[in-house]
């Protein structure tokens, strides 16, 4: 009797039937969602202990994949631009 209940129970009459996928269903791509950019600040205000010094003795800070490069006139980061270069602010008192 053990074994007509196990076969019984195994029986595949007692398994739900497949489901066809109705052909007239549409299937509706999701758009991604846009990438959000943040504006890139020309000026920043970084206290000089979290800035690096370069090989020069100028003090830079990092951010966002940006460098930032200390005005010694007014104490603030500015975004690199070629001009700097040849600009005495951007020069380290001696």
């Amino acid at each position: 009797m053990l074994i007509a209940f196990s076969l019984a129970a195994c029986n595949k009459k007692t398994t739900p039937a497949k489901t066809e996928a109705k052909p007239n269903t549409t299937v509706i791509a999701k758009k991604p969602n846009p990438k959000i950019v943040t504006p890139v600040p020309k000026v920043i205000s970084v206290a000089d202990a979290a800035a690096k010094k370069s090989v020069d003795g100028r003090l830079y800070y990092d951010l966002e994949g940006k460098r930032y490069w200390k005005n010694y006139k007014d104490g603030k980061f500015y975004l690199y631009n070629k001009s700097m270069h040849g600009n005495p602010d951007f020069t380290p008192p001696k």
